[in-house]
């Protein structure tokens, strides 16, 4: 393969500073784009300092004889199976030479580039299983990468100084995880690769939480949203959401008040009952946007904050989202790449009066008619929760928007059948604001958890979340 200009020029520079490491040695094992990535060490000279093997287990069956049966050659099971035998083979048959001196390491990827006359871009598993210190136990790090490239020798090629880019980020800048981020795109671009999954574990990584890592993804733009379950383990969004009606509620859950939860088991009952959802598992996610997560406010920290937030949605058994994404329709936009389904929106009147306002589509070339067609284009519906105005007064979606020619627009997005009035199982909840349940929180005031769920109540309460008194 031919390297085109100088694009390699700093991912030369990268291989050869690996391949001059005394310590580092390891193998490589790649399955579906050739041997991209180990080609790079093998160009830049001094490769047998690094490169115990390279295998390219290309052929189902020679796959299966190495790393056992699967049912998804590019998958994560897959890449972990590779770098389990890697590994362990490795430290077994050098180990005792040279263990005392070598942090061994095993790479692997296994990955589909873009069939020539198909529109799907390329996709795969990449990963690295390696030692910190001489004798130590493993660490590990896994990520799932999108290549845009079309031309599937472009994606061969983005894949192999993605290679680089990550062993040299873990062997030389993993204590400091937004450098080494940054750097997983060097000589690359945005729009040639995407990562939306990195995880990481073991002794090398000690006390990095994967949500923290999911978070900065996004705010790093390496993807434009990251998704972890409600138990907080890490997913690439289609083991979740592919080919499942999804149902989620965009918000800030600062915190998730009764009112929160409410409007979201009203909107899943409703839901449910729509003809293309029955006798379906929908998925129910918590979506929130850097919008609202990162701006500085009396104070709070993005990163910490973000973790409060999840934490109080772990009891909940909510999925969460977290992205970039601004208007609805971004939204809409990403969850239909992975559903062909129903997509649920769950929000209060207000922000629906929002969504119809010509303001926040300023952007946009149509205004807010071209952000309502780009929402409702797909299968959507919106389940609009009332609101209590300060007079005492209950807005619901059937009540005329702020505007008549908001107004209009509503009217017409109902005729078409994509707006759902809700109505709260306690219309006592409408009273309860979430900026005056955080007030109560930080001041002391016990009041606040007669607001919350039980469960966010004793979260909040354990782990002194949201400036709760100690």
């Amino acid at each position: 393969m031919t390297y085109s200009g100088d694009i390699g020029s700093l991912t030369q520079r990268k291989a050869l500073e690996v391949n001059q490491d005394p310590r580092t040695f390891g193998t490589f094992a790649e399955i579906g784009a050739g041997q991209e990535v180990a080609r790079w060490f093998f160009q830049v000279g001094g490769a047998s300092r690094t490169v115990a093997k390279s295998i390219s287990a290309y052929d189902m069956a020679v796959s299966d004889s190495q790393y056992g049966p699967t049912q998804r050659y590019v998958s994560r099971q897959r890449l972990e199976a590779m770098l389990d035998r890697e590994f362990k083979q490795l430290v077994e048959s050098l180990g005792p030479a040279r263990g005392e001196r070598t942090t061994f390491f095993a790479f692997a990827d296994t990955v589909a580039t873009r069939k020539r006359e198909g529109e799907e871009h390329g996709r795969g598993w990449v990963g690295l299983r390696f030692q910190a210190e001489p004798r130590q136990d493993p660490s590990t790090l896994l990520l799932h990468v999108h290549l845009l490239d079309r031309d599937p020798v472009q994606q061969q090629e983005a894949l192999g100084i993605l290679g680089v880019n990550l062993l040299h980020a873990v062997f030389f800048s993993r204590d400091d995880l937004p450098r080494a981020l940054d750097s997983l795109l060097d000589d690359l671009c945005r729009e040639r690769v995407e990562i939306d999954v990195l995880k990481v574990a073991g002794p090398a990584f000690a006390g990095v939480d994967n949500r923290i890592v999911s978070l900065q993804l996004v705010e790093h733009r390496l993807t434009d949203a990251a998704m972890f379950t409600a138990d907080g383990e890490v997913v690439q969004p289609s083991e979740v959401l592919h080919k499942h009606p999804i149902l989620v509620e965009r918000g800030s859950f600062r915190p998730a008040t009764r009112l929160t939860v409410d409007l979201l088991e009203r909107a899943r009952d409703r839901f449910l009952l729509e003809p293309e959802v029955r006798g379906l598992e929908p998925v129910v996610l918590a979506e929130m946007t850097l919008n609202n997560l990162l701006q500085p406010e009396d104070g709070r920290t993005g990163p910490a904050d973000f973790l409060a937030r999840a934490e109080i949605l772990h009891p909940l058994g909510i999925d969460v989202l977290v992205s970039r994404f601004g208007p609805f329709y971004q939204l809409a936009d990403y969850l239909s790449a992975y559903t062909d389904k129903l997509i649920g929106i769950a929000l209060g009147v207000s922000t629906l009066n929002a969504l119809f306002d010509e303001q926040f589509s300023k952007k946009l070339d149509g205004g807010v008619l071209e952000a309502v067609g780009r929402l409702f284009k797909r299968s959507v519906k919106v389940y609009v929760y009332p609101n209590l105005e300060p007079g005492g007064q209950i807005l619901t979606l059937l009540d005329p928007a702020p505007s008549a020619p908001a107004d209009h627009l509503r009217q017409l997005v109902l005729a078409f059948d994509h707006l759902r009035p809700l109505w709260p199982s306690d219309p006592g909840l409408l009273a309860i604001h979430a900026p005056d349940v955080l007030a109560r929180i930080r001041a002391g005031d016990p009041t606040w958890t007669s607001l919350v769920p039980p469960g966010v109540a004793a979260r909040i309460q354990a782990k002194q979340l949201f400036g709760h008194p100690a």
